[in-house]
């Protein structure tokens, strides 16, 4: 089993906001992978299909970032989904517009969902695909930064970003997160 989330906000008011590229990934791979977010339940939505022998979940947390983990570990309790069969997508700040990055573990740097998925699995060692936003500029605030669109000269470079971001889960599941890391970092 392979469970695949992305990080965002749930509502009209946040689409297209920076903190919602996970959304704009798993959005991307309901297209490219055939599977419809048809359940609600575990605070999220979610749905699954198999995939040559393997079942591919994709999960949109309905809690609010802050409290993603909540919505994570019962799904993944219910159905038996180990740690090392779950990928996170969300933003990070430390990156620009337009990257991604994949990691084996790591802190939560400052992600307050990340901090959330953390603490509710008692451990920091699942998989991950940041998707850079870039930082705020001088003088805003990281949360009204990260709750804002992007700007228009940003959007292609993070639709592109998304769209690797894609590609790079549709490769997890033909084969191991290290052949991934490898051929997208």
């Amino acid at each position: 089993m392979k469970l695949i989330v992305g990080l965002g906000n749930p509502g009209a008011k946040y689409d297209g906001t920076r903190h919602n590229v996970g959304f704009e990934v798993i959005d991307r791979c309901q297209q490219q992978l055939s599977i419809e977010l048809d359940q609600s339940k575990f605070k999220g939505a979610f749905g699954y299909r198999k995939i040559g022998e393997e079942k591919i979940f994709l999960l949109k947390p309905l809690t609010y970032m802050n409290l993603s983990g909540e919505s994570i570990v019962p799904l993944m309790n219910f159905y038996k989904i180990r740690i090392d069969e779950l990928l996170v997508i969300y933003d990070d700040l430390d990156l620009p517009p337009g990257a991604i990055r994949l990691r084996q573990k790591g802190g939560h740097g400052g992600h307050n969902g990340i901090r959330s998925i953390i603490s509710q699995l008692g451990t920091d060692k699942f998989k991950r695909i940041r998707v850079g936003i870039g930082r705020p500029p001088q003088g805003q605030a990281v949360p009204n930064y990260v709750l804002s669109g992007f700007q228009e000269e940003e959007r292609a470079e993070v639709d592109q970003a998304v769209e690797k971001a894609t590609e790079a889960v549709e490769e997890w599941t033909k084969t191991s997160f290290a052949n991934v890391m490898n051929k997208y970092n």
